[in-house]
């Protein structure tokens, strides 16, 4: 199994612009969770599975406005990629490396 847990540095591309954030991945079986954290605060993550070397997860949004966030990505080799569903704001495109 592909080694997915981490810390990893993402840039996620928002209307709002680029925003920088630190995704936490801790892995439970076929489930995760964790937290993506940058300088608008922090969402735990909900609903994290792991299959493979792709997760899928929700997030519950506050600012700003509440909306649940649907998002997939795929790890490999430390560089994780993936999209976030935000509703009205449309698909957001997420990209990063792991830490250390």
């Amino acid at each position: 199994m592909a080694k997915v847990d981490g810390a990893y540095d993402i840039i996620t591309k928002t209307p709002m612009g680029d925003q920088p954030s630190v995704f936490t991945v801790i892995v439970d079986g076929d489930s995760f969770n964790g937290t993506n954290a940058g300088p608008l605060g922090s969402l735990d993550v909900k609903n994290g599975k792991v299959d493979g070397n792709r997760l899928t997860w929700t997030m519950e949004m506050t600012m700003p406005m509440p909306m649940t966030l649907s998002a997939e990505a795929v790890v490999t080799d430390g560089k994780i990629t993936g999209t976030i569903d935000a509703g009205a704001f449309g698909t957001l495109t997420m990209a990063g490396t792991r830490r250390g």
